[in-house]
């Protein structure tokens, strides 16, 4: 069964032009330097998955004209990642039941502290998100089933924490890690797509930059990658012209197909 992966964001928490910022890459007018906040969209068997809502979420799905959503998973609880959870809203109220949204147990509790207008018993608005909140297996490589299609949990480290990563069919999309700790190698083994973060070209405490990035492909062996979260020190033409013909750099609203089941 083939999918269609949209990237809705390839940018880092404070995006691409950065307020404050006049560098070359913020001030360019070409398109494929304008990033807003990670998250991609994943279209198949007439459904419609998320991973990860982030500030930007309403124009990003404006922009790329998402009128429903079947479910979201989340990587992590960061502000990039979950601040546009409320702009599910108007989605949620489209299906029979309660949108599922699916998270780690850090996630959940933070979605749950941060909305906790959606969530409380008493006293709830009635036009709250109708959502419920599936806490995922933290096994390395637990499966969750989504309408014909299975979702791997792929544990990265983000700097001092594990955040999840998923794998889907011969894909996978691991953002914000700095590195792929052993136990999730083999679990991403004859890939077609890897998309991972890169950054930028500088070393980070807790986000891969390009040069580990590269390094994390030739290991892994996708037939392709595409990196995604990437700062203002990443000029789009410039890097692309600089990297292996089977790697590029994503940018929002791209879209590719591959196998998801």
């Amino acid at each position: 069964m083939e999918a269609t992966l949209t990237f809705l964001g390839t940018g880092t928490s404070m995006g691409v032009p950065t307020l404050g910022c006049d560098c070359a890459v913020c001030t360019s007018t070409d398109p494929h330097n304008r990033r807003t906040r990670p998250s991609i969209r994943l279209a198949y068997n007439d459904r419609t998955v998320l991973i990860d809502t982030g500030p930007d979420f309403h124009a990003q799905a404006l922009r790329e004209g998402v009128r429903r959503v079947d479910a979201v998973l989340y990587t992590h609880g960061h502000a990039d990642h979950v601040m546009g959870f409320d702009d599910l809203r108007p989605l949620s109220f489209h299906g029979n039941g309660a949108l599922p949204v699916y998270a780690d147990d850090t996630t959940a509790d933070n979605l749950e502290r941060i909305f906790e207008y959606t969530f409380r018993k008493k006293d709830r608005y009635p036009t709250s998100a109708r959502v419920q909140i599936h806490r995922i297996d933290p096994t390395p490589g637990a499966g969750i089933d989504l309408f014909g299609a299975c979702f791997q949990r792929i544990p990265v480290t983000h700097g001092p924490q594990e955040i999840t990563g998923y794998r889907f069919g011969r894909a996978a999309y691991l953002t914000d890690m700095s590195d792929i700790p052993e136990v999730s190698v083999p679990l991403l083994e004859d890939l077609d797509l890897l998309v991972i973060d890169a950054l930028r070209y500088e070393p980070h405490p807790s986000h891969s930059h390009i040069e580990n990035s590269l390094a994390i492909v030739d290991r892994l062996k996708p037939r392709r990658a595409l990196f995604t979260h990437m700062s203002h020190d990443v000029d789009h033409d410039a890097t692309n012209a600089a990297l292996p013909p089977y790697v590029r750099l994503a940018y929002d609203g791209l879209q590719t197909t591959f196998e998801i089941a």
